[in-house]
C-alpha cells in the first residue's frame, strides 16, 4: 500500500495546529519569505494540495472550471461567508486558473526590491507606529514581509494602499439596487501620493517637505454633471493614533468644508457602498482600530491577478449574475495557499456603525484580497474585493513613470448584503473629462491634493 506523505488534510491539520498555538510561519514544506526574496518558484513552499485546485478537492472542481450555485459546496470552506453567499443564492460565478507561483507576477518588481532591501530594519514604537530601527519614518517596501502578528500585516497594509509612489485611477463606476438595476453610474478619479516610503529611488524614501504626514489622497467625481466637482480630500499624518484631515468641496455650495471623522463611515455620493474606510481594506490609520489578531490560517479561493481587462474595450469587465444579469464582475480565481484572516475593531470611533471587519491577506505579498465587515449586533454586513495584479494580457501591456508593466489594483466590489446594493467599478482606460489612469509619473500634489486643488477642481 502507498502511504502520502502529505495526504489531503496535512496542510490543514498543520494550519489548524498553528492557529491555535498563536504561531504564525508562512510556508509549509519550507519557509516562504527566502524563496521570494530570492525570486524563486513559490511552489516548493506547498505540497501539491495547496496549489491546485484539482488536488485539493480531488478533482471535483478542476482548473478552468466555472463554480456556481450547482458545485459551489464542494469549496465552501475556501472562500469567505460573503462570497460563498453571492455565488450559492445570487448566481454569481468564478472561473478557477492556475495558481501563480512567480514572485515577480505576484507583487509589484519595485515594491518587491524594496522589501527585499529593507527586510528586518523596521519595528514598532512604543505607541505602535511601524519605523526603523533608529526611530525613523519606514523606507519603503513591506515592513514586516514575514509577519507574525494581525499588528504587522497591517502594518504592511498600511504603510502603502496602491504599492505605488503616486497612483491616479480613472474609476468607472456602477450602482445596482436590489432589484438588480442600475441605480446610479458615477466617473470618478482617486488620487494617492505617498511621502513616505517611496520605492521609486532607493535613496529618496521621503517626499521633502512633509516631515510628519505619510500620504495625500483626493476622491474626486468627473460625472454625471449633478456631481462633477465634489471632491474630498483626505491628509494622513504617519503618527498612525491620528485621525486624518478631511476635507469636502461642494459645487453646489461653492465652498470647501470639514467633515468630521465618522464621515469614513458613510457614503460620498448616493447609491455608492464603498466608504472611505473600506479602501484597501485598511482605510483608517490602523490606530485607531485595535485587537487586531490572527483568527485563522488557511487556504483560499480569491481572485487572480489576472482580471485586468486590457484586451477589452474601455478595459470593462463582463458582468453576469444578480436578478438582472449585470450585479458581478466575472473574475478569474486562483487557489491562494496560504491566507491569514485578520481580524480587527474600530476602536477608535465610538459611533462607527462596524463592529469588527475580517480581512484576508495572501502571505505570499502581504495583500488584502477581501474583507467582511459585521456590525455591532454582529451580523455580516459588507463585502470589499479588490484583484491586483499586472497590467498585462494578450500582448498588450500598461507602463508606469518608472518604466516597470504596472501592478495595481484592477476593479473592485463592495456588496452591503444587509440592503442587497453593490457597487462596482474598474479601472478604465478612460473616463468622462478625458482622465486617464497613470502610476509613478511624478508629484500630483499641487494638482490634485490641496484644498486649492479640490477648490479648482469643484468650480472647474
Amino acid at each position: 500500500m502507498h502511504i502520502r506523505k502529505y495526504d489531503a488534510g496535512f496542510s490543514r491539520r498543520q494550519f489548524l495546529e498553528r492557529t491555535a498555538k498563536g504561531i504564525v510561519a508562512a510556508g509549509v514544506l519550507q519557509p516562504l519569505w527566502p524563496l521570494i526574496a530570492n525570486a524563486q518558484d513559490t511552489s516548493k513552499a506547498y505540497p501539491e494540495e495547496l496549489q491546485s485546485i484539482d488536488a485539493y478537492t480531488k478533482g471535483k472542481v478542476k482548473t478552468g472550471d466555472i463554480v456556481d450555485a450547482g458545485n459551489v459546496d464542494i469549496v465552501k470552506d475556501l472562500l469567505d461567508p460573503i462570497t460563498y453567499k453571492q455565488i450559492k443564492e445570487m448566481g454569481r460565478r468564478i472561473k478557477i486558473v492556475k495558481t501563480a507561483t512567480d514572485p515577480l507576477v505576484l507583487n509589484s518588481n519595485k515594491y518587491l526590491e524594496a522589501t527585499v532591501r529593507n527586510a528586518g530594519k523596521a519595528k514598532f514604537d512604543a505607541k505602535g507606529n511601524v519605523v526603523t530601527q533608529d526611530g525613523k519614518r519606514w523606507i519603503g517596501g513591506n515592513p514586516f514581509p514575514n509577519a507574525k502578528t494581525g499588528e504587522e500585516v497591517y502594518g504592511n497594509l498600511s504603510l502603502s494602499w496602491g504599492r505605488n509612489d503616486v497612483g491616479f485611477y480613472a474609476l468607472r463606476d456602477c450602482d445596482i439596487s436590489p432589484s438588480g438595476e442600475v441605480a446610479y453610474k458615477y466617473d470618478f478619479c482617486w488620487v494617492e501620493q505617498n511621502v513616505a516610503g517611496l520605492i521609486s529611488d532607493p535613496n529618496k524614501p521621503y517626499l521633502e517637505g512633509f516631515d510628519d504626514m505619510l500620504r495625500f489622497q483626493t476622491v474626486f467625481f468627473s460625472s454625471p454633471n449633478d456631481v462633477r466637482g465634489t471632491s474630498f480630500l483626505s491628509n494622513h499624518f504617519y503618527d498612525q493614533s491620528k485621525f486624518p484631515d478631511l476635507f469636502g468641496y461642494l459645487p453646489a455650495f461653492k465652498r470647501e468644508r470639514r467633515f468630521p471623522t465618522n464621515q469614513r463611515f458613510e457614503p460620498l455620493v448616493p447609491g455608492l457602498t464603498l466608504f472611505l474606510s473600506d479602501a484597501w481594506h485598511a482605510g483608517d490609520p490602523m490606530l485607531t482600530w485595535g485587537n487586531y489578531k490572527i483568527v485563522d490560517t488557511k487556504p483560499h479561493l480569491a481572485a487572480a491577478g489576472s482580471n485586468w481587462n486590457g484586451d477589452r474595450p474601455g478595459w470593462e469587465p463582463e458582468v453576469h449574475g444578480g436578478p438582472k444579469g449585470i450585479s458581478f464582475y466575472q473574475y478569474e480565481y486562483e487557489l491562494k495557499p496560504e491566507v491569514l484572516v485578520i481580524e480587527s475593531e474600530p476602536t477608535g470611533y465610538p459611533r462607527a456603525p462596524v463592529g469588527k471587519r475580517r480581512t484576508y491577506v495572501d502571505v505570499r505579498n502581504m495583500q488584502g484580497l477581501v474583507s467582511n465587515t459585521y456590525d455591532r449586533r454582529g451580523e455580516l454586513w459588507k463585502l470589499v474585493e479588490a484583484p491586483y495584479g499586472r497590467y498585462e494580457k494578450n500582448g498588450k501591456s500598461v507602463k508606469d513613470g518608472n518604466g516597470e508593466t504596472v501592478w495595481s489594483v484592477q476593479s473592485c466590489m463592495a456588496h452591503d448584503i444587509q440592503s442587497n446594493r453593490l457597487s462596482r467599478f474598474y479601472m478604465a482606460e478612460e473616463i468622462g473629462g478625458g482622465y486617464k489612469p497613470g502610476w509613478n509619473n511624478g508629484s500630483l500634489y499641487e494638482q490634485f491634493l490641496t484644498i486649492q486643488a479640490i477648490r479648482r477642481l469643484g468650480s472647474s
